[in-house]
């Protein structure tokens, strides 16, 4: 018998069928964890600029990653996991921005949820974890996919940023 093979075989045992296996958004789960980020952030631009509005600033070399009408977000994006939730790592309570968006990624949807900065440091968009213990820089968050909103509210919820001055 062949040993590749083999450990396939045991390897299919062992494991469950995945949620994401010809889900329409299966590829996102094939992606490098260092390009989630990336594409989270190339999708809120496209979809907010394809639904009239306008982006600017921000990249992986600026401090803020987007910029909305003067408002500076900070986005983090996750993939569900077997139990519905999203975890958003890397939250730094220490960078300027005004407001946190989540972006969640599920096998054939996309969820979102954002809050002011205050807000999450006060711990009203969820409990925060620190990332590693002993250390209050990096922070997780995690989120079930019913407490955040389908992506086609989003245009009208930054709309109503926006307009919130």
């Amino acid at each position: 018998m062949n040993p590749v093979q083999l450990l396939v075989k045991i390897i299919s045992d062992h494991s469950q069928a995945s949620k994401w296996s010809g889900a329409p958004l299966e590829s996102f789960r094939h992606v490098a964890n260092t390009n989630r980020g990336q594409i989270g952030e190339d999708f809120i631009r496209r979809y907010l600029a394809a639904n009239g509005i306008n982006i600017g600033n921000g990249s992986r070399v600026t401090p803020t990653d987007l910029m909305i009408s003067g408002r500076r977000f900070e986005v983090k994006t996750a993939s569900e996991d077997v139990n519905g939730c999203f975890q958003f790592n890397h939250i730094r309570l220490d960078r300027p921005y005004d407001y946190l968006l989540c972006l969640g990624i599920a096998p054939s949807s996309i969820w979102f949820g954002v809050w002011r900065k205050g807000v999450v440091a006060e711990e009203g968009a969820g409990k925060l974890v620190r990332m590693a213990e002993g250390q209050s820089v990096t922070f997780k968050l995690t989120k079930k996919q019913d407490s955040l909103q389908p992506i086609e509210q989003l245009p009208v919820v930054i709309e109503e940023i926006i307009n919130d001055r």
